[in-house]
Order: C-alpha cells, then sequence, then structure tokens
C-alpha cells in the first residue's frame, strides 16, 4: 500500500513538473505582445523623425551658406577700398567719412565725407574705385562671376550671379576716448549687408565692424 502511495506521488509529481515546461515553453514561444510592438513602433517613429530634422537642418546651412559667403566678401570688398585709397592718398582724412560730417579737421570746411548713408543697391565702384560713394550708382549694378562647371574663370561656361537681394550700408563715426573727447586720427566703420535667401524668403544681415587710423 505505502509502495503503491510512493508511486502514485511520483507520478503526480512528473506531471506537475512537464506542466511547469509545457507552461513556460508556451510563454517563451508567444512572441511580442501588441503592446510591446506598438511602444517599439512609437520610438522607431521618434528616431526617424529626429534624424529627418537634422536632414533638414544640414540642407538649410547648405542653401544658405552661398549668401552668407557672398555677404562677407561685400562687406570685406568695401572695407578694402577704403583702405587702399586712404593709402594712396587718392582722399584725404576728412572724406573718409559719411555726407555731411561736421567734423573736418583737416580742412576746416563746414561739411565733409564722401560715404553714402543708409542702405544701398550693391553697384560696382564708380570712377573714385571706392564703393558706398556717389559715382557708383552711373556703374551699374554688380553682379558676382562664377567660373562654372569647368571651375575656370573666363570661359564660355562662366555664369553671372544679380547681386539684386543685397543691400549695404557703410557708416564711418568717430571714436571717443574715456573722458568723451574725440579721437581725431582714428575712426569706426561700421558695414552692414542685408540680404534675402531666395530658397526660404529669410532676411539676414551681416555686420563687419572694424577701425581706420589716419596713418598708414
Amino acid at each position: 500500500m505505502a509502495a503503491a502511495m510512493i508511486a502514485q506521488e511520483m507520478i503526480s509529481s512528473r506531471m506537475i513538473t512537464r506542466n511547469r515546461i509545457f507552461r513556460a515553453g508556451r510563454r517563451a514561444d508567444s512572441g511580442f505582445s501588441l503592446i510591446e510592438v506598438m511602444i517599439s513602433m512609437l520610438i522607431l517613429t521618434i528616431g526617424m523623425v529626429s534624424l529627418l530634422g537634422v536632414f533638414g537642418l544640414a540642407m538649410a546651412a547648405t542653401q544658405t551658406s552661398q549668401s552668407d559667403m557672398i555677404a562677407k566678401q561685400l562687406a570685406d570688398e568695401s572695407y578694402e577700398s577704403v583702405v587702399t585709397a586712404r593709402n594712396t592718398s587718392q582722399i584725404n582724412w576728412d572724406q573718409i567719412q559719411n555726407v555731411g560730417s561736421t567734423n573736418c579737421p583737416v580742412t576746416g570746411a563746414a561739411t565733409c565725407g564722401i560715404f553714402l548713408t543708409g542702405l544701398m543697391q550693391i553697384y560696382n565702384a564708380g570712377a573714385d574705385g571706392i564703393y558706398g560713394t556717389a559715382d557708383d550708382a552711373a556703374s551699374g549694378e554688380q553682379t558676382l562671376q562664377d567660373p562654372g562647371p569647368d571651375g575656370i574663370f573666363q570661359t564660355a561656361d562662366d555664369t553671372f550671379i544679380p547681386l539684386t537681394p543685397y543691400q549695404r550700408s557703410i557708416v564711418i563715426a568717430p571714436v571717443y576716448d574715456a573722458s568723451g573727447n574725440v579721437i581725431s586720427s582714428v575712426r569706426q566703420v561700421t558695414i552692414t549687408v542685408q540680404y534675402v535667401i531666395s530658397q526660404s524668403a529669410q532676411s539676414k544681415t551681416y555686420i563687419l565692424n572694424s577701425y581706420i587710423s589716419q596713418y598708414q
């Protein structure tokens, strides 16, 4: 009798063990639940949207890089033309100011200065070779020459980029010392270039700040 009971208990124990193994196997083979799949899809979607945003920023930066470079070049060439005119004694110190300036220590005139005020279209330098003066308009609007697909200037495939979206202003202001007195031999030059990105109609501004001395 005891032996029969022991045998029955062993059989029951084996059946319980087999049931546990079977249930565990069913859980292992059941795969992902619907909630797990939805969470995975949500995480994947967020990652893809973030990646697309990065691509969009990179494309926008690429589209504006040429316009930014042109704006910097326009500001640099304006400042260089002023410095060159001073170095060659083409203009005197009183003239290196905006039109209507009353700070004229060299000539003692009531007003002096040759640089126009306000934002102006980008014209070629006039007969004086200086950008931002009254004779520029007669020289026509400035264009930027691109070497074309062959990368060589002055060949048949060269293209000319109009600078219509750009405007430039040149402001030459006095510099003051700690006591508020004008430093007559130094002036501040601020060149502002405003332009519009054609792809996005976004307005941007490039500002060049520098100083120019009366002496070379």
